[in-house]
C-alpha cells in the first residue's frame, strides 16, 4: 500500500475498511471482538484517527478478521464511490448488507439431523445468497464441485472457513473449495 500523508488519506483508508466490514455483515463490535478490541477501537481505525492502519501487519490482522485480505482493502480504496440511487425501491441498511426487498431468498429443506438441535430433518432453511453469516449463524455453503453443505458459521481467515456441523464437530473448508457462502435468515418448521 502507498504511504499516506494526509488526514483525508487516513479517512479514505478507514472508509475502505468500513466498506469491507459492511460487506462481511459485521458490526464494529463484532469485528473488534474478532481481533480483541472494543467497537470504539475498531471505529477509530474506520474514522482514520488511528494511524496504525497504515502498517501492513495491522492491515492483515484487521482484514483477516473480516474474511478478506490487505489486497481487498487496497482494491476497495481504489474503487470509485458507488453512485447514489435514483429512487429508493425498498428496504436498505448498509450496516447489515440489506439491499432491496427480500426477493432473492432461497429455500432448502434439511434431510438429516446433522445440525440438531439447531435444525432437524424436515426444517426448511431460508437463506440469502451473497449475505455473509455472523458467528453462530447458519450458513449454506455451495461448494465448487456442486455439493451444498449446511453448517453453523464460526469464523474465517484468508485460507479457510471454520464451521460447525456434523453433530457439533469443527470443520475447516478451504476458500478455494467454495463457490458461495450464504447466511441463513430463517428456519421454517413444516
Amino acid at each position: 500500500m502507498p504511504r499516506f500523508e494526509s488526514d483525508s488519506d487516513a479517512r479514505r483508508l478507514g472508509e475502505a475498511l468500513a466498506a469491507l466490514r459492511r460487506e462481511a455483515g459485521l458490526s464494529q463490535a463484532e469485528a473488534g471482538e474478532r481481533v480483541g478490541m472494543t467497537s470504539q477501537g475498531w471505529g477509530l481505525y474506520e474514522s482514520g484517527k488511528r494511524p496504525g492502519l497504515f502498517r501492513p501487519d495491522v492491515q492483515r490482522r484487521l482484514t483477516t478478521a473480516l474474511g478478506a485480505s490487505p489486497e481487498a482493502l487496497a482494491l476497495k480504496l481504489g474503487a470509485p464511490p458507488a453512485p447514489a440511487p435514483e429512487a429508493a425501491t425498498g428496504m436498505e441498511n448498509s450496516g447489515r448488507a440489506f439491499s432491496g426487498p427480500p426477493g432473492g431468498l432461497r429455500r432448502l429443506q434439511l434431510s438429516n439431523d446433522d445440525l440438531a438441535p439447531w435444525a432437524a430433518s424436515g426444517v426448511v432453511l431460508e437463506y440469502e445468497p451473497g449475505r455473509w453469516p455472523r458467528r453462530g449463524q447458519g450458513c449454506v455453503i455451495e461448494m465448487a464441485d456442486g455439493e451444498v453443505r449446511v453448517r453453523l458459521y464460526e469464523h474465517a481467515d484468508a485460507e479457510a472457513l471454520v464451521v460447525r456441523g456434523l453433530r457439533g464437530g469443527e470443520e475447516r473448508i478451504g476458500r478455494a473449495e467454495t463457490r458461495q457462502v450464504s447466511a441463513v435468515v430463517a428456519r421454517l418448521d413444516v
